[in-house]
């Protein structure tokens, strides 16, 4: 193939096709790793927060999390993705 995303939309694809939760769960669990499976659902609540207006000193301490993992976060809205999160 030529584009050089298509494994990237192969993996989108592979998510789509997730119709149920235990069809996601056996997926994500088959392809990441545990720790990814922790840090995932970590980063969408950074998002979810930030998107709050709570501010980043407390995000880090509500969800024991490093400050630059929030800013990460942070610096990823302002560039433009994570619009469509809620």
């Amino acid at each position: 193939m030529s584009d050089p995303d298509w494994r990237l939309k192969e993996f989108i694809k592979a998510l789509y096709e997730m119709d149920t939760t235990e069809k996601m769960m056996n997926f994500l669990e088959g392809i990441l790793t545990f720790r990814e499976l922790e840090e995932i659902p970590t980063r969408l609540q950074i998002v979810k927060m930030l998107k709050e207006g709570i501010p980043q000193h407390e995000i880090a301490e509500k969800l024991k999390i490093g400050i630059a993992t929030v800013t990460r976060g942070s610096k990823e809205i302002q560039k433009g993705n994570f619009k469509y999160v809620k």
